[in-house]
């Protein structure tokens, strides 16, 4: 039977309310008040404040696992402080909360549930619909405590009164905007109106009901975590995984891996041997290829993780043919990674660097770490690919983060402004603040690129109008705005 969850809250349970009501408060003053900088730092350090001071006493499962992704979550909140990368600003918004939730409910898990399973997915689904339940619950027994207080007929007044206000809002507004439009003394008597309702503040009123409603969540979801929950495991046990039949896949792998040896001669003939159609330049051509090629090389490693995940592998033929037939599927994927790789090297030399372009450059290195594992894989069955796939990704997710790929840009555009005199100034200013001060670096060494002293100029006047508040400090944006500040240009 599923666990039964308890709403109602002793004596020392109300000291947690109160830090919850404080990470509310928190909660709401660093994210909606300004632009998230050092504020997300400092709220995930208060929360898991809260959260181990909560768990004290608690013995927590998976640490390892659970070690590493606390560190992760750490450095990307630090993120928000250290760089100012836009792509990263919005995703980490998103990533955060789900790492977060992920790291709660898998170190509070019972010892023995595997998370690598699909079982651990709707573990963690149930803890969101226990913590739901639970906040409905616990505003239900407010409520109750409210109206213990209160005599029932004028209650019953009272939520009449309420649904009359609610059903004459809508007649009200056609009716005054009718008599608005009627009489023009009229419209100013009401436009005047909201001057004798000052005392209210809607703002502070909006700002409370999101503190209320987080304090809430806070509260309900690190309650229920320390329930324990039993079914998963047996769901878990009595999991039967899906088979795929072994000569129907070997069939299909036959048929894509004559395809891609074809390609593969192609691309020796024509692509690393430095000759090419006549029809094509480099740039050309590499832009021709090189997401379709990237495409292809996604489409084989899901390939092949579903074949060494689902695929029936009984008898020995079956199992050495399906080796073998992965393994020329992961060359010929190596071969079309290395071949986008020069194609995007061609395609930077002839229009320079992006964010996109380097960061398209560090995902196709992962690939390389993937698909090396996923070959050791093939013939070593006990390793798990879950594992490594899902530690590999955070790190390398982790990593891009942290490191200032604008800095990258930056560097090798300067670089290739030196050797061809070509930059594109609207670029580096549409990058972060890393951009900003890779504007002022090339303007100390040449004050005549068109546009170069016009942005500049924008810019310093920003940065002396700037007054931001606590909440969006970024050591880039002081640094950058400190360079302005300094520069002499008019």
């Amino acid at each position: 039977m599923e666990t039964k969850i308890e709403t109602k809250i002793g004596k020392s349970a109300w000291i947690f309310l109160l830090l919850c009501l404080l990470l509310g408060i928190l909660a709401e003053e660093a994210f909606f008040r300004s632009e998230i900088g050092i504020s997300y730092f400092v709220f995930i350090s208060a929360f898991y404040s809260v959260f181990f001071w909560r768990y004290r006493r608690y013995q927590f499962s998976h640490q390892r696992l659970g070690y590493l992704i606390l560190c992760c979550i750490w450095l990307m909140s630090a993120n928000y402080f250290l760089n100012n990368n836009f792509l990263f600003y919005g995703l980490n918004i998103m990533v955060i909360p789900g790492l977060v939730i992920f790291h709660l409910v898998l170190i509070t898990s019972p010892k023995n549930l595997q998370w690598n399973k699909l079982a651990f997915v709707k573990f963690i689904f149930t803890r969101l619909l226990q913590s739901l339940k639970f906040n409905i619950g616990f505003v239900t027994l407010f409520g109750k405590s409210f109206k213990s207080g209160v005599n029932e007929d004028k209650l019953l007044i009272w939520k009449k009164i309420i649904l009359g206000i609610a059903i004459s809002l809508p007649i009200l507004f056609v009716v005054l905007n009718l008599l608005i439009s009627a009489d023009s003394q009229f419209e100013q008597l009401i436009g005047g109106i909201p001057q004798w309702f000052q005392v209210i503040n809607i703002e502070r009123i909006m700002r409370v009901i999101v503190i209320l409603i987080l304090t809430v969540v806070f509260f309900g979801f690190l309650q229920i975590l320390s329930s324990r929950h039993t079914n998963v495991i047996k769901q878990q046990a009595n999991e039967q995984p899906y088979k795929i039949d072994g000569i129907i896949t070997i069939t299909v792998l036959v048929i894509i891996n004559v395809v891609y040896l074809l390609f593969t001669l192609v691309q020796f003939r024509y692509f690393f041997s430095g000759a090419l159609q006549v029809d094509f330049t480099y740039a050309e051509y590499a832009r021709k290829g090189f997401f379709e090629l990237l495409f292809v090389t996604l489409i084989n490693l899901s390939i092949t993780v579903i074949v060494l995940t689902f695929v029936n592998r009984a008898t020995r033929f079956i199992q050495r043919a399906t080796q073998l037939m992965l393994t020329i599927l992961v060359l010929a994927s190596s071969v079309m990674l290395t071949s986008a790789f020069l194609r995007l090297g061609m395609y930077e030399d002839a229009y320079g660097f992006t964010f996109t372009r380097v960061l398209v450059h560090s995902f196709m290195i992962f690939l390389v770490v993937i698909f090396t594992y996923t070959l050791v894989k093939i013939w070593v069955e006990k390793l798990s690919l879950f594992h490594f796939y899902f530690i590999t990704s955070l790190i390398y997710y982790t990593a891009i983060t942290l490191i200032d790929l604008d800095k990258m840009v930056v560097n090798e555009n300067m670089n290739r402004y030196e050797l061809s005199g070509k930059i594109d100034v609207h670029y580096l200013n549409n990058l972060s603040y890393t951009g900003v001060l890779g504007l002022i670096d090339l303007y100390d060494k040449d004050q005549t690129i068109p546009d170069l002293k016009t942005i500049l100029i924008e810019r310093k006047q920003q940065a002396l109008a700037e007054d931001s508040q606590w909440q969006s400090y970024n050591l880039k944006r002081e640094q950058a705005f400190s360079e302005l500040r300094k520069l002499d240009i008019n």
